[in-house]
C-alpha cells in the first residue's frame, strides 16, 4: 500500500473490476508460488505511477501522459476516481482493492496479472496513490518484472507526507526549529528484512517526523520516542485523507496523541507530523478554509458541458459528485438542419436559444463543408452569455444578447430592433415555446429546427442514490427546467434530503410546480451565479451559527 489519504467516505466507486475477476482475484496465488516468467523481453510496458495524495489536480503531467496510453490501468482503492477519467474509454480498469474495503488482490496476483497483459503487449499502467517509492512497494514490482524481461518506467508521485506540508499548512522544515525531514513507517511489514525502527535516534532527530501508517500504532512509537528522550510536549498534528475534499486535521501533543486518537476513534489513513515545526501550523489551513469545504455537491448537467461548474465547485473546496439528468444527442436525420442551413440567406435573424444548439447547428456546417461566412447578412441572436461564448468559440460575435437571460427577454429585445421579420430558431428537441410564440404573435415569420436531442435520464448512479439517503450529499445544482423535471423522476422524494440551486426564475417556477421549493435562485443566469448563489448561503448560514 502506498501513502494514506483517502476517498471520502462513501466516494462512489464507478469503475470496480468485474465481480467475476474480483471473486477469482481475491483468492490470489500461494506466496510461494513462483510466477511463470515469459521467455525473452516481454513486448509491453509498464508504468509504475504515483497518482499523489487525493485531490486529482496533484498528478504530474507525466502521469497523466502515461494514463493517456494506457491499455491495462491497476489501481489502489485511495486512487481518486476523477483521476481515472484520463484513461482512454477502452482501456481495462481493474481496481486491486484493499482488506478495509472487502476485496484486495495480494501482491503475487497483481505481479501476475501485469505480467499476462504485458506478455501480450499491452501498456499497463500500476497506479499508486502517493509516490510508488515511498512505501509504496515499488521495488518489489518492480524487480520481478524487470526478471521477467519487462521495461520498467517508475514516474513519480506526491507523497502524502510532503503533501500535508502544503494542505494542512505545517512547515516541515523551519529556520529555527526544523533543518531536517524524516519519513517513518508507524508500521513494519512482518516479512521485513531490514533493522527495526531506532528510536533513539528518531527521538533525536534535528528536525520533523513524518509518520506514515501509526494511527493504529501510535501507543507504541508514541512511548517509545518518550523513553528515549522526546519531551511529551513535542507538538504533533496529524492530518487524516490529505486533499480530500473532507481533510481532517487534529492538533495535540506526543504525551496525548495515543490517547486523543483512541477518544476520537480516528481511523487510518493519516499522516502524522511530530516536531517543533509543527506548532507553527495554522489551526486552519487555506485548503479547509475555502468557502465550500466539506461540502458535498451533485452537478447534474451533461457530461460533456460538467466541467466548469463542476471545476468552480471543485476550486471552492466542495466535493462534487456528477449525476446527468439528461443526456444531448444529435438528431436522429439531419435532413431538416441541412435544409434550414441550405436556405439560410432566407433569414434575417438566427436565433440560438441554447450552447448546445449552437454546437450541433455550427459543427453540422462544418460537416458540409462550410464555416462562419456562409451565415451571410444574418443578424445572430443569443439567449445568455454562457450561448454567447460557445458561439465565440466558433468565432461568431453575437449581435444580440437580452439584458436577462430568458426567452421572454430575448424575445422582446429582438423585436424592439425592428430589423427584419424572419426568424430561424435553432433549438432542443424540447423546451419551452414562449420565444416562438412572443414572435408569432407580434406577426413575425418564424422557423424553427431542432438541432439535437435532449431525452432524460432513465436511472440514477445507485451510489448517489446512497449518498442522498445518507444525508452526505448537500446540494444539487438545477440548470434548466429540464433538468428540473428529469431530477423530479430520477429521485423522487428523495430529492428533498438535498438543497437545490436553480439557475433561473423560470428554472425555480417548475421546481415549485413539481412540489419542490428551491433553496438558493442565481442573481445571474449563468453558471458562476449558481455557484455564488451557494456560496451565499453558505456564508450566511456560518455567519448565523456563529
Amino acid at each position: 500500500m502506498s501513502d494514506f489519504s483517502q476517498r471520502p467516505d462513501g466516494q462512489p466507486d464507478l469503475d470496480s473490476p468485474d465481480p467475476s475477476r474480483q471473486k477469482t482475484a481475491s483468492k490470489g496465488a500461494p506466496e510461494n508460488e513462483k510466477i511463470p516468467l515469459p521467455s525473452g523481453p516481454a513486448p509491453g510496458c509498464v508504468f509504475l505511477v504515483g497518482a499523489g495524495p487525493g485531490d486529482p489536480r496533484l498528478l504530474t503531467l507525466w502521469a497523466a501522459e502515461a494514463l493517456k496510453k494506457a491499455d491495462v490501468v491497476l489501481y489502489d482503492y485511495l486512487v481518486d476516481p476523477r483521476v481515472l477519467e484520463l484513461v482512454p474509454p477502452g482501456a481495462e480498469r481493474v481496481s486491486v482493492g484493499h482488506h478495509s474495503v472487502g476485496h484486495h488482490w495480494p501482491q503475487e496476483t497483481i505481479n501476475r496479472y501485469v505480467l499476462e497483459a504485458v506478455a501480450q503487449g499491452r501498456t499497463v499502467v500500476r497506479l499508486k496513490s502517493g509516490d510508488p517509492v515511498v512505501f509504496g512497494r515499488q521495488a518489489d514490482e518492480a524487480e520481478v518484472l524487470r526478471k521477467a524481461g519487462a521495461r520498467v518506467v517508475i514516474i513519480p508521485g506526491i507523497t502524502a507526507g510532503l503533501a500535508v506540508g502544503a494542505l494542512g499548512e505545517i512547515p516541515l522544515t523551519h529556520a529555527k526549529f526544523a533543518s531536517a525531514v524524516a519519513l517513518v513507517t508507524g508500521q513494519q511489514s512482518h516479512g521485513s528484512h531490514g533493522e527495526p525502527l531506532n528510536y533513539q535516534s528518531l527521538a533525536s532527530f534535528p528536525g520533523t517526523l513524518v509518520i506514515y501508517m501509526g494511527v493504529r500504532s501510535a501507543a507504541v512509537w508514541a512511548t517509545e520516542l518518550m523513553r528515549h528522550g522526546k519531551l511529551a510536549d513535542t507538538p504533533v498534528v496529524l492530518v487524516r485523507r490529505c486533499g480530500w475534499p473532507r481533510q481532517q486535521t487534529v492538533f495535540s501533543t506526543l504525551g496525548e496523541i495515543a490517547t486523543v486518537i483512541e477518544s476520537q476513534g480516528i481511523k487510518p489513513p493519516a499522516v502524522i507530523v511530530v516536531g517543533e515545526a509543527a506548532r507553527h501550523a495554522p489551526r486552519q489551513s487555506w485548503f479547509v478554509d475555502r468557502p465550500l469545504f466539506g461540502r458535498c455537491c451533485v452537478v447534474t448537467r451533461p457530461e460533456h458541458q460538467a466541467d466548469k461548474i463542476r471545476d468552480m465547485l471543485w476550486n471552492l473546496g466542495a466535493e462534487v459528485l456528477t449525476q446527468p439528468a439528461v443526456e444531448i444527442t444529435p438528431p436522429p436525420d439531419w435532413r431538416d438542419v441541412d435544409a434550414a442551413i441550405a436556405k439560410r440567406d432566407a433569414f434575417d435573424w438566427l436565433v440560438f436559444s441554447s450552447a448546445n444548439g449552437v454546437r450541433f447547428f455550427l459543427e453540422r456546417m462544418e460537416q458540409l463543408g462550410q464555416d462562419a461566412r456562409a451565415l451571410g447578412r444574418a443578424k445572430i441572436a443569443a439567449i445568455g452569455p454562457g450561448t454567447a461564448e460557445e458561439l465565440r468559440r466558433f468565432r461568431i460575435r453575437p449581435d444580440l444578447v437580452p439584458p436577462e437571460y430568458r426567452a421572454e427577454s430575448l424575445a422582446d429585445t429582438i423585436l424592439s430592433r425592428g430589423e427584419g421579420n424572419r426568424y430561424l430558431l435553432i433549438r432542443a428537441s424540447r423546451g419551452r415555446p414562449t420565444l416562438a410564440e412572443t414572435l408569432s404573435r407580434a406577426g413575425a415569420d418564424v422557423q424553427q429546427v431542432v438541432a439535437y436531442i435532449n431525452r432524460d435520464i432513465e436511472a440514477p448512479h445507485p451510489e448517489i442514490v446512497a449518498r442522498i439517503r445518507e444525508g452526505s450529499v448537500d446540494w444539487m445544482t438545477v440548470t434548466s427546467s429540464s433538468i428540473a423535471r428529469a431530477l423530479v423522476k430520477l429521485f423522487g422524494e428523495d430529492l428533498r434530503q438535498v438543497k437545490l440551486a436553480s439557475i433561473s426564475p423560470i428554472t425555480s417556477s417548475v421546481l415549485r410546480e413539481l412540489g419542490f421549493e428551491p433553496a438558493v435562485e442565481a442573481q445571474v443566469y449563468t453558471m458562476a451565479g449558481i455557484v455564488n448563489a451557494i456560496c451565499e448561503y453558505e456564508r450566511r448560514t456560518n455567519t448565523n451559527a456563529s
